[in-house]
């Protein structure tokens, strides 16, 4: 698929209402990937082991299908408008020629979710525990939760920009309460719906309250807690891009909202693809981190 595709950007002319000169990179990728899956279908072929290759090659087919049809209906036939929607040629050469800024972009935006993540995460199995273990701090939080969680935090951003210093203080706080409210809820269920007999176990081998929260409960609690935390990251990715479109210096929402605001949309879609690849990563990782903390479940984690 991926040669047909290639074999159509370079035999079909460009649209006659396309006025831009050719650029070479969309042509570049689409032969650094031919020239890369033919190597990994030979390999796969003498080995037999390559399962990944297997298993993905009909979804990269696919979506260079799809690719390829783009590339058609903008650059090839004009069917639609290119100032909104660039041709391939386009998005690959913005890509390519603001690669500094845009993982510079990148990089900060990474960093204020990394900031976000570490403190509303801690404080949300903190929060959680507390209310999930002890009816006294049920009684005086949970109440709060309820009432502050709901509220998305996008809304509060005004409020953030006057009672922070700086932006990036306001848009890490903003991250950090979209982290904490659903870590608090699913730790508060996990370390509430701890079986009663691995406490009086705990309890009959002479553990304190602390060895019973850290050793059993916690534990016990993970799956709860993982689901907590994909909920609270995808939650921090939209109030990221929120926050940083509207007060934010750097930053990939940032980088996206400028260059929408200067007509750049080749450049907006460049942002769109290294934002999604960036993204992918991270869930991808923290399912890794999720399977070696949950070992113990193998064979029963469904999600």
């Amino acid at each position: 698929m991926i040669g047909v595709v290639l074999l159509v950007h370079n035999l079909v002319p460009n649209s006659v209402t396309n006025f831009e000169k050719p650029q070479p990179y969309f042509n570049i990728l689409l032969i650094i990937v031919f020239i890369l899956s033919l190597l990994l279908a030979i390999a796969n072929t003498i080995t037999k082991k390559i399962k990944v290759f297997q298993y993905n090659s009909p979804r990269i087919g696919v979506a260079f299908a799809l690719i390829g049809i783009y590339d058609l209906a903008t650059a090839k036939f004009g069917w639609i408008n290119t100032l909104f929607f660039p041709n391939p040629d386009k998005i690959f050469g913005a890509l390519v020629n603001n690669s500094a800024l845009l993982v510079k972009c990148l990089g900060y935006s990474v960093w204020l979710l990394i900031i976000g993540w570490v403190i509303g995460g801690i404080l949300g199995v903190i929060t959680g525990v507390l209310i999930g273990w002890s009816t006294n701090w049920h009684y005086w939080l949970d109440p709060f939760v309820k009432f502050l969680g709901p509220i998305p935090p996008t809304v509060l951003i005004p409020i953030a920009l006057s009672a922070f210093p700086t932006s990036f203080a306001a848009s890490a706080f903003l991250l950090a309460l979209s982290m904490w409210f659903p870590v608090t809820i699913l730790t508060n269920s996990g370390v509430a719906s701890v079986r009663i007999d691995y406490l009086e176990v705990a309890d009959t081998m002479g553990a304190s309250t602390i060895q019973k929260i850290f050793k059993v409960a916690l534990p016990a609690s993970l799956p709860s807690i993982f689901v907590g935390l994909f909920n609270g990251i995808c939650a921090s990715f939209i109030t990221l891009m929120v926050a940083e479109m509207l007060g934010v210096k750097y930053g990939l929402g940032w980088y996206i909202n400028w260059q929408r605001e200067i007509m750049g949309y080749a450049n907006v879609y460049a942002g769109l693809i290294v934002l999604a690849i960036a993204f992918s990563l991270i869930i991808t990782i923290l399912f890794r981190i999720r399977d070696h903390f949950l070992k113990w479940q193998e064979g029963l984690i469904k999600w």
